[in-house]
């Protein structure tokens, strides 16, 4: 496989955005990623993004997207129904051809106006799960009493992760969530969904994140400093909850060893940890040392724009290698129900 190369990237504020349209997100970031990279809309192959019509409640809402990324004259695009780092993994198999030099990948979420705990169960199984409304915070609260049943982690230790996420996120000014906050006091609060307190749940957020992907080539003609994807790769497991165990994901083992975070000492990772007892199984499963910092910027706990959390926590890493915090990095993201599916790939920095 040829190098591919994160050579620009734009982010924005997360926040419940009442002010803006969906479009006008991604173009804010798609503006930023493009000057940060020094090209312009022309000079892209290949545009892909990620978004969900759930969350809008209308089809085919993703092509208002387009507007974003200049649809005309005429671009050659595609789009996945799921979060923007899906979009940056068709990306990076479409500049694998050879024939293009540039991609631009964007993810954006717009949950504010609709309620996600009534429209989410529409997408799980119409038989067994959507009648009885399994949302999932209920699916997140499965899990985590899983983990305290099997004696794998305590409430205590959820709570802890919430609250080093709060203080990460204070040095992050686009954090929709931050602030410190005492354990105990975490622990007082009552319950959402038991053992889960707000806490332990993401807020809902929008927002939007773009990246623009180059060939190796064309990432040293235009970055100092590009941030290289060393491997990467994305594993599905079965969609009905009760067909797996809960405290461990096999799909981010598998998609880690293929991507090869084992390879190398990594200093940070930026996980998808929408729900703080998923931390722990996700660093069990990368096989993440004590020494290897876990979301850095606050995570999906401290903003979680849904079909973008994702390819954010790309962008986050990139922009922490860039600034020198480290030499190589994790990036993760999840789908689907209880961690039914999930991407992982290495990042690095240098020329």
């Amino acid at each position: 496989m040829d190098d591919i190369a994160i050579i620009g990237w734009g982010r924005t504020q997360l926040s419940r955005r009442t002010d803006v349209t969906e479009p006008q997100l991604c173009l804010q970031s798609n503006l930023e990623a493009l000057a940060m990279a020094g090209v312009s809309i022309r000079d892209i192959g290949f545009t892909c993004s990620g978004s969900c019509d759930y969350l809008s409640g209308g089809p085919f809402v993703f092509v208002q997207n387009l507007e974003a990324a200049g649809a005309w004259p005429p671009i050659s695009e595609s789009h996945v129904e799921m979060d923007g780092a899906w979009a940056l993994y068709e990306a990076w198999v479409r500049l694998q051809e050879g024939d293009i030099d540039l991609a631009l990948v964007f993810g954006s979420g717009k949950s504010s106006p609709s309620d996600p705990y009534t429209l989410y169960p529409s997408q799980l199984d119409p038989y067994y799960l959507e009648p009885i409304g399994l949302d999932p915070v209920s699916i997140a609260g499965l899990q985590a009493q899983a983990l305290i049943d099997a004696g794998k982690a305590t409430e205590r230790d959820f709570a802890e992760v919430a609250a080093r996420s709060r203080r990460a996120a204070e040095s992050n000014p686009l954090a929709q969530v931050s602030g410190s906050a005492d354990v105990d006091a975490l622990l007082a609060e009552p319950y959402v969904r038991q053992p889960l307190r707000r806490h332990d749940l993401p807020p809902i957020t929008d927002g939007a994140c773009s990246v623009i992907l180059a060939t190796a080539d064309k990432a040293r003609e235009l970055s100092k400093n590009p941030i290289w994807i060393r491997g990467i790769d994305h594993r599905l497991e079965p969609h009905q909850p009760g067909m797996r165990d809960l405290t461990v994901s096999t799909s981010t083992a598998t998609a880690g060893r293929i991507a090869g975070v084992d390879k190398a000492p990594v200093d940070f990772a930026e996980l998808s940890v929408t729900f703080s007892p998923q931390e722990s199984i996700l660093v069990e499963a990368l096989g993440l040392g004590p020494d290897v910092k876990i979301n850095p910027s606050g995570g999906p706990l401290a903003g979680n724009p849904v079909m973008a959390t994702g390819l954010l926590r790309f962008v986050e890493a990139s922009a922490r290698l860039a600034a020198g915090e480290g030499k190589r990095a994790v990036a993760h993201a999840t789908g689907g129900q209880g961690l039914q599916q999930n991407l992982v790939a290495v990042l690095e920095a240098g020329t």
